[in-house]
């Protein structure tokens, strides 16, 4: 499998948080780290604390990544659909799915 350029990882990193700044008042920053093909983002919660969000698998262009979302209760990462029933989709869409299933209720 193809790893990510350095630009490709720092685009990633840059839509990311722009998406996250503008969507999700709940979270304080993110913290992106990667490994080979996979991006492991987690989210620096404004109230203080962390929590692991997802995984991005690279497929070898910058707009689309295979999605898993982080399994709590076995911290594990387990390869999900987005809404649109695919498994891989913007970096954007799949912040936005993790942030909605692990961040409702946290309020603002």
């Amino acid at each position: 499998m193809p790893t990510p350029s350095e630009h490709t990882r720092l685009q990633l990193e840059l839509y990311l948080n722009m998406r996250a700044k503008a969507a999700w008042p709940q979270l304080a920053g993110l913290r992106i780290r990667h490994r080979g093909q996979y991006a492991y983002v987690e989210g620096e919660l404004a109230g203080g604390g962390s929590l692991k969000l997802m995984r991005l698998r690279y497929h070898g262009t910058a707009s689309r990544w295979g999605f898993a979302l982080h399994d709590p209760a076995s911290d594990r990462y387990q390869d999900t659909l987005l809404p649109t029933g695919s498994g891989s989709g913007t970096p954007e869409d799949a912040l936005d799915t993790a942030c909605h299933l692990h961040l409702t209720g946290l309020g603002t």
